[in-house]
């Protein structure tokens, strides 16, 4: 878990929370030293810093000799935004004609990496992020063939949650289907929950990770369908969100595709016009009027979650 910690009052309360936490926590620091040095001595697993956001050397190197006595990581982060010269958008032209941006954002991060090699400090967790899903995969690419550190994998300012989805789904799938990324972070504009969610499903769609709960299966809108299906699969998915079992429930609208999914799901809907078969893994159990499918969808879940966790 990841915390800000900008001002003193944050990292005063640290240690508090490192003592209640039963995860691991992050610190994040971007400009001042001091709230790194605060927030190793809270106690933190590890401190996400940025070393363009410091300028003066020595702090960085009492940060590393801080976390190297107190055995804490420390994530070294670039982001595309912070690669080029700080003396404004004409320098910044000018270093981006010279080399390509994932050039820049590489050669930036060995830089960086210098300095903590030169003390001998190798807890280190790399990140370079763009607001561009190509560039995301391209320079980190390249960052995972040059060295060997664990890579947190993101794309920044990737924008709202219909944006950042996207956006991240395509950088993030890339990578991490290639073997590359040990930890990742989805990023919307907003409250961020559903980017724990969004996480959640990439990992759980990739198979990096074992689903819990609801794998939710739904026809899209086409000529085939008979019945205004969207709304109940809304209902659905709404009043099984607590489920914490791992069942695929598919709600189908036609007899195309609806069949074949009822025969891989331990529940399945096949609506028809007015009316719907249902299924329970693979088998027809009854046929249910339009108005009975969401009751008739949560009632058979619910009765096989009951069954899971008593077996269990």
């Amino acid at each position: 878990m990841r915390l800000a910690v900008p001002t003193a009052d944050d990292t005063s309360s640290l240690r508090q929370i490192v003592r209640q936490s039963p995860l691991p926590l992050v610190a994040d620091v971007h400009f001042h030293f001091d709230r790194a040095l605060e927030a190793i001595s809270a106690g933190v697993a590890k401190i996400r810093l940025n070393p363009g956001n410091i300028s003066d050397r020595r702090q960085v190197r009492a940060v590393i000799a801080a976390a190297k006595d107190a055995g804490v990581a420390i994530r070294v982060g670039v982001n595309e935004g912070s690669i080029a010269s700080r003396s404004g958008q004409a320098a910044r032209q000018k270093d981006l004609a010279k080399k390509t941006l994932v050039k820049l954002m590489v050669d930036k991060l060995a830089e960086y990496l210098d300095v903590f090699q030169q003390a001998d400090f190798h807890e280190l967790v790399l990140s370079a992020k763009s607001h561009d899903a190509f560039t995301c995969v391209e320079v980190n690419r390249q960052i995972a063939r040059r060295w060997d550190y664990p890579l947190h994998l993101g794309v920044t300012h990737a924008g709202t949650s219909a944006t950042g989805m996207a956006r991240s789904a395509a950088a993030l799938g890339a990578l991490l289907c290639d073997g590359i990324g040990d930890t990742i972070r989805i990023s919307f504009a907003g409250d961020p929950l559903p980017e724990v969610q969004a996480g959640l499903e990439l990992l759980y769609s990739l198979r990096l990770r074992d689903r819990k709960g609801i794998n939710l299966i739904a026809c899209p809108t086409c000529g085939r369908l008979q019945m205004d299906l969207a709304p109940l699969v809304e209902q659905v998915r709404k009043a099984l969100s607590d489920i914490t079992e791992p069942l695929t429930v598919a709600m189908m609208g036609c007899v195309v595709n609806g069949p074949g999914e009822a025969d891989s799901a331990d529940v399945a809907i096949c609506a028809g016009k007015g009316k719907a078969v249902l299924y329970r893994q693979g088998k027809k159990v009854r046929v249910v009027s339009a108005d009975q499918i969401v009751e008739a969808v949560i009632g058979e879940v619910r009765m096989l979650a009951k069954q899971s966790k008593t077996k269990g």
